[in-house]
């Protein structure tokens, strides 16, 4: 798991650095022979790309040496934590399924929650057969609970 996302967040890097050392450079030079750069929206543009193509690649090498960093041993045998499938059943015994994941592979619709969202720092430390309280955003609660749960550590 945690390899996985290394390399995607160095397959990401690379692409990134690749467009700010080749592309943009070129660009920014195209924009330049059109003349006079303070009415110049493509320069404008293209400088503003380098500026976040810069912060994104700050950003993903913060993370993955924080991600570098990680314990996985510190994750918790039979309890709810990063990279744990749950599946939850609610009031009406319907059943979801969510895996917890790094925030920026967070994707609710596919199941994927980030260990930081409200339904993700609920679930933390639960075992098979808790019962889960959800406070929601416009102040009511979700009753789940968990039906069954596989630790990244039983993959």
């Amino acid at each position: 798991m945690k390899d996985r996302i290394l390399r995607k967040f160095g397959d990401e890097i690379a692409q990134l650095e690749r467009e700010l050392k080749t592309e943009l450079p070129k660009e920014i030079k195209r924009a330049r022979e059109l003349g006079d750069l303070r009415e110049n929206a493509e320069y404008q543009a293209a400088k503003e790309r380098q500026r976040l193509v810069e912060a994104r690649i700050s950003q993903l090498a913060k993370r993955v040496s924080e991600i570098s960093l990680m314990n996985l041993d510190r994750i918790p045998h039979g309890k709810v934590g990063f990279g744990s499938t749950v599946d939850l059943k609610d009031e009406s015994g319907q059943t979801i399924v969510y895996r917890l994941v790094m925030p920026e592979d967070a994707n609710a619709d596919a199941g994927l929650i980030s260990t930081a969202s409200p339904i993700g720092r609920s679930l933390l430390n639960k075992e098979e057969g808790d019962e889960v309280v959800v406070k929601t955003p416009n102040g009511g609660e979700r009753h789940f609970l968990v039906v069954k749960l596989v630790t990244i550590h039983d993959e």
